[in-house]
């Protein structure tokens, strides 16, 4: 029905607000920075409905789902059809969907779609309205409003607003369509544009492992691709956190699990926020078995310290530790580690298979 949670309906989000501190930091992925700003202000000035309407969103990219949308609902209260706290209800109806997967969640992303369509009704130059709305659209199914029609008519809206978004999201509606020939080109326009920018980095390097891209490349041209696009796009990303994962990812998904470690471990001191390739590191280890000492080190310290939001977060990082564990051979700690993942989200597809893969052994 919807992207999950860390990705693109809850990262491209931004907030309006007379203080612009607000919109460029969570468009720029300062999660952290912006809850601590807005809760400065509400210190100050408990009425601030735009204060309110950033933490929502601060809040939803850490998947704090409901203490977001509680904090929006707040922000209508004070300022009824404000275009930002419509966004950030939006937004987190959608997270509690997610979170839910089940059949309750209809309503909440029917109530997602509602706030998202008043946000971009609310104020029409809100360029991440415009985004999330587009690919609610095209995810959710035609019985439920989801129109790919629509999802192009949004995609068309916000290029006049900023045109590398506008055809980063026509590509990916493409792409969920699976027309990969028809997709590319909007993905070439984009990073054309914006080739500093991450999400446009990022979602094109995560559509060249897309099952649509699989079957027009094939496993092996996907992979040189993935290798090829890898350090060319490197560059213009280093000292973004989000950039870095994408590239490493990329080398990881590529067979290049070695490459995907170096990269995240060599930008640690470049970045804007490190917790997130610390949490990368431990990925890559779990993933390939590569460096699992290291890549334990560094989960210890995610799960220690503030992490930035917009990521698969806590419970991912305790079911990342877990896997690591698990092929150490030390499974009751693997089996506490998966224990924790599924206190923050009772329904973490993968702490679940990990606890029934402890069972099993």
């Amino acid at each position: 029905m919807f992207p999950s949670a860390p990705a693109v309906l809850l990262v491209l989000a931004q907030a309006t607000t007379p203080a612009p501190a607000y919109r460029a930091d969570l468009d720029a992925g300062h999660y952290l920075k912006v809850l601590a700003e807005a809760e400065a202000r509400l210190s100050q000035a408990p009425n601030d409905a735009s204060a309110w309407a950033a933490k929502s969103q601060a809040l939803s990219s850490f998947m704090r789902f409901s203490e977001a949308h509680a904090a929006a609902d707040r922000a209508l209260a004070l300022k009824p059809g404000l275009a930002d706290a419509l966004l950030a209800r939006g937004l987190a109806r959608a997270g509690e969907a997610i979170r839910q997967r089940d059949l309750g969640s209809l309503r909440g992303a029917l109530g997602a779609m509602d706030d998202l369509r008043a946000a971009t009704e609310a104020d029409p130059t809100l360029a991440p309205a415009w985004m999330s709305l587009g690919l609610a659209y095209e995810m959710l199914p035609g019985l439920l409003g989801g129109s790919t029609r629509k999802a192009l008519q949004c995609a068309e809206h916000l290029r006049r607003l900023a045109p590398a978004r506008g055809d980063l999201l026509h590509a990916l509606i493409l792409v969920e369509e699976g027309t990969w020939q028809k997709a590319e080109p909007f993905f070439r326009r984009a990073l054309a544009k914006a080739p500093q920018d991450p999400e446009v980095v990022g979602q094109w390097l995560d559509a060249l492992d897309s099952r649509s891209a699989r079957k027009a490349l094939g496993e092996t041209g996907k992979k040189a691709r993935l290798l090829a696009e890898a350090p060319r796009l490197l560059p213009g990303v280093r000292t973004s956190a989000r950039g870095v994962i994408a590239v490493s990812d990329a080398y990881l998904h590529g067979g290049q699990p070695e490459t995907a470690w170096r990269t995240a471990q060599d930008h640690l001191g470049q970045v804007d926020a490190p917790s997130l390739l610390r949490l990368q590191l431990g990925k890559v280890a779990a993933s390939s078995g590569l460096h699992r000492p290291e890549g334990l080190l560094a989960l210890d310290q995610v799960l220690r310290e503030p992490l930035e939001g917009g990521s698969s977060g806590i419970p991912g990082a305790w079911w990342r530790k877990g896997q690591i564990l698990r092929d150490l051979g030390r499974k009751d700690e693997a089996r506490k580690a998966a224990q924790e993942a599924l206190k923050f989200d009772p329904k973490h597809r993968g702490a679940r298979e990990l606890m029934e893969r402890l069972g099993q052994d």
